[in-house]
């Protein structure tokens, strides 16, 4: 099995239950331009001498300091990450959704077999859905997607995998992925590893809608 396949399976496996709680097209899976939406509401004010006030509610925007790249290797970096985050972003967001409508979903079955035959059932049919799409992601996007998964849902993509899969499994698919140099344990921790900073800058900023 190809790295590329691994990568397909293992977002199916982040996404067991996506097929039947929505249905979108893959291949237009993207963020929504928060920076084309700069206020989040309004309201209307009376001044001294009575008039009506227009009083736009702007979000707020996180403001980083300028990139200042010590060669060009850093840039480099730092490019990339642009790139596979944009990427990326969307689906680790869209594993974050669904796995809320995923548990609610499952806890309707009245025993475990039945929920494990769901989800197994699930990974042959969302290997197809996702095939097309995910097969062009290369291991840097996969490990920044793994990263991503954690910002967006608080958990490394091992525990959710055991918490749908089990524990046996979720070791087999974390065994596979160390061959290819991916692992599901990859923790993101943006205040104390310099690479994951970068990558929580650049998502803040795509969120925003300014890069």
């Amino acid at each position: 099995m190809t790295l590329r396949l691994y990568i397909v399976l293992l977002c199916a496996l982040l996404c067991a239950g996506t097929a039947t709680a929505t249905a979108m097209d893959t291949d237009e899976l993207q963020l929504p331009v928060a920076g084309r939406d700069y206020y989040r509401g309004y309201s209307w004010r009376t001044d001294e001498v009575g008039d009506s006030i227009l009083v736009l509610h702007l979000r707020e925007i996180v403001v980083f300091p300028p990139m200042k790249f010590k060669n060009r290797r850093q840039e480099e970096f730092y490019w990339r990450t642009v790139r596979d985050v944009k990427l990326t972003l969307p689906y680790a967001k869209l594993i974050a959704e669904t796995l809320v409508e995923t548990y609610e979903y499952i806890s309707t079955f009245p025993t475990q077999a039945e929920r494990e035959a769901y989800l197994k059932e699930m990974e042959s049919s969302l290997f197809e859905q996702y095939k097309p799409i995910l097969r062009r992601f290369s291991k840097r996007q996969a490990k920044v997607l793994i990263k991503l998964v954690q910002r967006e849902t608080n958990q490394t993509s091992y525990e959710i995998v055991r918490a749908f899969l089990g524990t046996f499994r979720a070791s087999f698919w974390q065994g596979f992925g160390r061959l290819f140099g991916v692992s599901l344990k990859s923790e993101f921790k943006p205040h104390s590893d310099a690479n994951d900073a970068i990558i929580e800058r650049v998502a803040v900023c795509v969120e925003q809608g300014t890069l």
